[in-house]
């Protein structure tokens, strides 16, 4: 495609939207940034530095920490402080700590300023929660993916064991939920659907179906 685009993928924890904004991407020639990373990646720092309870000292540090995008082998690594915590960042303490990181306007601030940068110029699919409401408001299309939250804590919970992790179920479905109320009642560009945002339920979708109709809604935007 010779057309610059870029798409906005929003939605709950578990939806699927890296995952199929990553696929996505691939199909359309694009460049996938996944932020929520971005937002674990902060969080992990200050979940390290025992400061998620303290919004205030959040607010102050942050603009002093090192947080990197890396790309290799068309994988997305996220560095900290020059440590690659890709790998770290997935845990559902993690997952918490973006949240709460999350709900600083500063950190938000931070983080919406780097992801435009790298929006400048260049085809992108970008998935998170505030995407198509603050980080591109103009995106070519805007999606708003979403899944009932036992489906989205099914999901987890497989990803979970598959690691070798012995979670209970419903641990990973209240973490779910906690972390569903959290972001659509932060203060700070709270979880919501965009007003043109189409809405694409992936409950009963497998991943291929869900891709399809991404790249079908995303070939009529940009008009291919």
């Amino acid at each position: 495609m010779q057309k610059i685009f870029s798409i906005a993928i929003d939605g709950p924890a578990g939806a699927g939207k890296s995952t199929v904004a990553r696929a996505a991407a691939q199909a359309l020639g694009a460049m996938y940034l996944d932020t929520g990373a971005m937002y674990r990646t902060v969080g992990l720092y200050f979940l390290r530095k025992n400061l998620l309870e303290n919004p205030d000292e959040i607010a102050r540090r942050v603009d002093g920490v090192s947080v990197q995008v890396k790309f290799e082998g068309g994988a997305q690594h996220m560095l900290l402080e020059n440590e690659d915590v890709t790998e770290a960042i997935r845990t559902p303490e993690a997952s918490m700590a973006a949240s709460a990181v999350g709900a600083v306007p500063e950190v938000r601030a931070y983080l919406v300023r780097l992801q435009q940068e790298t929006a400048k110029g260049i085809s992108i699919v970008m998935d998170g929660r505030d995407i198509g409401t603050k980080v591109l408001p103009n995106a070519t299309l805007k999606l708003y993916l979403t899944a009932t939250a036992e489906v989205r804590a099914l999901r987890r919970y497989a990803e979970l064991r598959e690691k070798g992790e012995t979670p209970a179920f419903h641990s990973v479905l209240d973490d779910i939920v906690e972390r569903d109320y959290n972001d659509m009642h932060r203060a700070a560009s709270p979880l919501q659907r965009a007003e043109d945002a189409h809405l694409l339920d992936t409950s009963n979708m497998t991943l291929k179906q869900a891709l399809d109709a991404v790249v079908q809604l995303a070939r009529e935007a940009i008009g291919a």
